[in-house]
């Protein structure tokens, strides 16, 4: 988002303000912006911001696919990392998945890493989505959502 001086008189001064919105982002971002002006000289200057996102609670994947062919089971894992110095809990919630794949949640490092493990149940060819919500102790996120994404393939007859 962009706000700046509308009008600059010759000599002076102007202000740009740029922003970024971070929800729901994690890593290294960088936005770029254009400044038209009538200066012969430079008519377009191009201003960029760079920034790495820390987010307290990061997921990698954000979310997960699973494709296979029916009747297999497709394991998929998730990985839980705390951002922040506080040992992170993590406590089952909603789940509407129930009937299409299980999980588990495995704490690798103590309050700091975790991994959340799919598995399908194996089924008929089909297509599905939907999540899985986890409830946090930290109070700048205290529910993340795992978005999932299923497909079983048919088989082919030979």
């Amino acid at each position: 988002m962009a706000y700046f001086d509308k009008a600059i008189p010759p000599g002076g001064e102007g202000k740009i303000r740029l922003s970024v919105r971070t929800r729901g982002r994690q890593g290294k971002i960088s936005r770029n912006a254009r400044v038209y002006s009538n200066d012969p000289a430079k008519s377009i200057v191009r201003l960029g911001i760079m920034a790495f996102i820390n987010p307290s609670i990061q997921l990698s994947p954000p979310k997960i696919y699973l494709i296979g062919k029916e009747d297999h089971a497709i394991t998929k894992v998730v990985e839980v990392r705390a951002g922040l110095d506080i040992p992170l809990t993590l406590t089952a919630g909603q789940f509407n998945l129930s009937e299409k794949l299980t999980y588990t949640i495995i704490e690798i490092e103590e309050g700091r890493i975790f991994q959340i493990r799919f598995t399908s149940i194996p089924g008929p060819p089909q297509t599905y989505r939907g999540f899985l919500k986890l409830t946090t102790n930290y109070p700048e996120k205290p529910e993340i959502t795992i978005w999932i994404k299923g497909r079983f393939l048919k088989e082919k007859s030979e």
